[in-house]
């Protein structure tokens, strides 16, 4: 059906756009629901009717300017035009069927239903004149139908219809007259024409609905341009040609190997030039079934690499093929040999080459998840098939000859490859090129080579340490209702959010968390060189704090072990300078203690912004956020067992402490989240700074891509959880969204840890891809749908598909927003995009399946549940769908 035809349907926009429509109305307007109260049969028939003026609207909107569109956006409102006319066609017929059905039943009350509804087309209340047009072919049937009724009311309601018709065709014919004065001998039931313009009726039409609805309603979201997503994609591939004129990267792929690999090294040495080797993972070691990583021989020579400054990449784990490989064992390949570099040196550059070149969407899209750049080439040494060394040069040279610069690929496994390359510098130096190092982000020239491999941007972890403690049962102090549930809460937080390992936190409630037992842990558990240097460490409280003045004046701040008595504190609890004597003899890089204790009496440092995670990286960073000064009590009132404190800190780490959304939560992020936030619910003014012996660092949470696709099953949160996080968002920051991944957060006063005001400013620390930012936007979707926040979770999925327009994930998760607000068609055509866009999520089918069965359509319904079983035969839902098809 071409575009000519879709509009006749709606003919009245060639013919009006020159004058303009007009609004008809009569002096006693009648809405569908005061028309629907006297006469019930009509209700069905009022409803059939709004639906045909929906469907008319709607093309309106989409096509009433189309030629300020777009090329790509003119096609995405016709195809969507379309399906609206298409389904304004197949309402008329129904709406036509059951007129008939009214016109053929015995009785007069037939007449006051037909009345009812010539009432509405009429004077129906906020109708304009060109949206009775969407009526004129169910009058024109509804006309031929009472043509064959030979009673006296059937005979006036045909000639009632057919002066209706009469002013539908005067009113396309001339529209611009004045011709209400031609309608004056008519009954006053009749239309009566009074002239407004075709932009009023635009203009009104944009207020009950916009485009961008109604594409979306029918599947469709316009993407951001080119031009509007951010220009440092970071997910983009490094070919080579990037780089500056006469530059350029030496790379070296699949080893190490246990020979060629240091002579190739030697020779780089001795020209005094960088170099990149890609290393594959079984030649660095193997990995068991929980993924814990067993490194081989040859992980000297990949540490020597290192050590003497040259970046090292992945390369996949056994050289397979990656454009084959699909799901798990693709993300295998990729992964596992992450985890082997990671466990070699936290410092592994953060790059990937895809064997002989192949990739596909699914593996570009998991280097973008573990943020991982795809590095290729442009000029191929074939070194592999070529067995002369000076063939291998030549082929080289004239290549360089040929490009000007970029990207080189060798091998280092061929002793052929060691012989050649003396002959390329050779001439390369003496032509005047330049060798480019990795930089961090990208291939540079200039830089010097022993600090070239520790520019990655990362967080730079090696391992992940906790202590987290709560007290409830006290032996001499008041008992607290909620410290255990929040410590157990926190640690299963770090767990399973951030992959802190289990045996690497350590729990302490009630009578375990005595004096002795606590400090006894910090020594047992980091001392005997089990810290290293680019280790983190978590440390929580939740029980009671108190403060003691000496007689210098000066207060002290204790929290208190369940075993310590109430009147000799100095002896019984742990002062705040023993926390930091800890804090200070601890030799990780970063230390952040979180205190859901209220308490004063610190000697500290200010406390730092957020920095770039590369200079972060080389500072040592001891923080503390407490709850509250002296004289403060811990609000217990909060959801689920919490307190306020602890409740707001779950938020903040849970996604809502990402201010900025790049990603990363500082504890900067995290205390200008939840210092105003628990202050604006409670008594409490939670305090942040950072410890003696601290010298800038910050503690970095790096946020993991939320993979959920929300079914029935997907868990939402209590009324008080939602009405406390309602209150929460309101006292935290305001965050201005300037562009796609650019925000800008509000500065917020927050007290330091010696009870002074201080500014805290949230930086944005990276620079997301655009596929990054979609993974970004629909875990906030989440969090607003737990929080039945619906038309907010709405405009954060329309945001990552805006941001990745194939992006499965967002697309089911929209449907669900829709499913729950009972829209099941417009749910329906978002969980067939997911489906289009990852045909093996079960879950999908799933919620196609029940969108279809709540819309009606049965058919439809049981052969998404089918596909259902078949890829989730033993799946959460399958004994119930198995009900469901009977």
């Amino acid at each position: 059906m071409n575009k000519k035809a879709l509009i006749a349907g709606v003919a009245v926009i060639a013919v009006i756009t020159a004058g303009g429509a007009g609004y008809w109305h009569l002096h006693q307007p009648a809405t569908p629901a005061a028309v629907a109260a006297s006469n019930d049969a009509a209700a069905p028939l009022l409803a059939g009717l709004q639906d045909v003026l929906a469907n008319y609207r709607k093309i309106i909107v989409l096509l009433a300017d189309e030629d300020k569109l777009a090329p790509a956006e003119r096609q995405r409102a016709t195809t969507v035009g379309q399906a609206l006319f298409h389904a304004k066609l197949s309402k008329e017929a129904d709406l036509t069927a059951q007129l008939a059905s009214v016109v053929g039943t015995a009785g007069t009350a037939r007449f006051h239903t037909l009345e009812s509804v010539l009432d509405y087309v009429e004077s129906g209340d906020g109708l304009f004149d060109a949206d009775r047009l969407a009526f004129r072919e169910v009058l024109v049937s509804l006309q031929e139908t009472l043509r064959q009724d030979g009673s006296l009311p059937a005979i006036k309601l045909h000639k009632r219809i057919g002066e209706d018709l009469d002013a539908l065709m005067e009113i396309e014919r001339e529209y611009d007259k004045e011709i209400s004065q031609i309608f004056n001998r008519y009954d006053t039931r009749a239309i009566v024409l009074k002239r407004e313009k075709w932009g009023d009726y635009v203009a009104h039409l944009n207020k009950l609905y916009s485009r961008e609805r109604v594409l979306k309603d029918f599947g469709v979201i316009t993407p951001y341009t080119v031009e509007e997503l951010p220009k440092d994609d970071s997910n983009g591939e490094i070919f080579g040609k990037q780089l500056p004129p006469k530059t350029i990267a030496l790379t070296f792929d699949d080893g190490p190997h246990a020979q060629y690999t240091e002579e190739i090294e030697a020779i780089l040495k001795q020209y005094n030039v960088p170099a990149t080797f890609f290393e594959v993972g079984r030649n660095i070691g193997t990995l068991d079934a929980q993924g814990k990583p067993t490194l081989g021989k040859n992980v000297a020579i990949i540490r020597k690499l290192l050590a003497d400054g040259y970046a090292v990449g992945n390369h996949s784990y056994s050289h397979a093929q990656l454009s084959k490989l699909t799901g798990t064992s693709l993300k295998a390949e990729i992964s596992d040999t992450d985890t082997l570099l990671k466990a070699v040196d936290i410092h592994r550059a953060p790059i990937f080459r895809f064997p002989y070149g192949a990739r596909n969407a699914e593996g570009m899209g998991l280097l973008a998840e573990a943020q991982l750049r795809s590095i290729m080439w442009n000029i191929d040494s074939l070194d592999w098939a070529d067995p002369v060394p000076n063939s291998i040069a030549d082929r080289v040279l004239r290549s360089v000859d040929k490009e000007g610069h970029g990207i080189m690929l060798f091998h280092d496994i061929h002793q052929r490859t060691v012989k050649a390359l003396p002959l390329i510098l050779d001439r390369l130096v003496a032509d005047g090129y330049q060798f480019a190092a990795w930089d961090g982000t990208g291939f540079s020239a200039g830089k010097e080579l022993a600090t070239q491999a520790r520019q990655t941007v990362t967080t730079g972890y090696a391992n992940s340490w906790a202590v987290v403690i709560g007290i409830n049962d006290y032996a001499q102090w008041p008992k607290l209702q909620y410290a255990v549930n929040d410590a157990q809460s926190v640690r299963q937080t770090l767990i399973e959010r951030y992959g802190f390992a289990p045996e690497r936190v350590t729990l302490l409630k009630d009578g375990e968390a005595t004096r002795n037992r606590i400090l006894s842990t910090f020594h047992d558990q980091f001392g005997h060189d089990s810290l290293q240097k680019d280790d983190r460490v978590f440390v929580f409280f939740a029980g009671h704090g108190a403060t003691r003045r000496l007689s210098s004046g000066r207060d002290v701040g204790y929290i208190i072990p369940a075993d310590a008595g109430t009147t000799n504190l100095a002896t019984d609890a742990i002062a705040m300078t023993e926390i930091q004597n800890i804090a200070e003899s601890l030799s990780a890089k970063h230390v952040f203690f979180v205190m859901d204790a209220c308490y004063s009496g610190l000697g500290l440092a200010r406390g730092a912004n957020g920095g770039f995670l590369r200079e972060n990286a080389k500072r040592i960073g001891r923080q503390m956020l407490t709850a509250g000064g002296a004289d403060q009590m811990v609000a217990d009132g909060g959801p689920n067992g919490h307190s306020i404190f602890t409740w707001t800190l779950l938020q903040g780490l849970n996604g809502k402490g990402d201010l900025n959304g790049d990603g990363m939560i500082t504890a900067t992020e995290l205390a200008a989240y939840i210092a105003p936030a628990v202050a604006g619910v409670s008594a409490q003014t939670p305090a942040f700074g950072s410890l003696p012996g601290s010298e800038g660092g910050e503690f970095v949470f790096e946020l993991p891509a939320n993979k959920e696709f929300i079914s029935a099953d997907t868990s939402q949160l209590n009324g008080d959880a939602i009405s406390l996080n309602s209150k929460l968002d309101a006292a935290a920051p305001a965050v201005t969204q300037t562009a796609p991944g650019k925000t800008v957060v509000e500065a917020v006063k927050v007290h330091d840890l010696q009870g002074n005001e201080q500014t805290l400013k949230t930086a944005t620390i990276v620079t997301l891809s655009a596929r990054q930012l979609a993974q970004r936007a629909n875990d906030r979707g989440l969090q607003l749908y737990r929080e039945k926040q619906y038309a907010e979770a709405e405009a954060q999925f329309t945001e990552a598909l805006k941001l990745r327009p194939d992006f499965a994930l967002a697309a089911n998760n929209l449907g669900f927003v829709y499913y729950k607000q009972q829209k099941f068609q417009e749910a329906a055509r978002w969980f067939e995009n997911a489906i289009k866009a990852d045909p093996s999520r079960a879950v999908a089918y799933l919620n196609l399946g029940d969108a279809y069965h709540q819309a009606g359509d049965q058919q439809r319904a049981q052969k998404a549940w089918r596909t259902y079983l078949e890829l989730a035969p033993t799946g959460p839902a399958a004994e119930q769908v198995r009900k469901q098809l009977g």
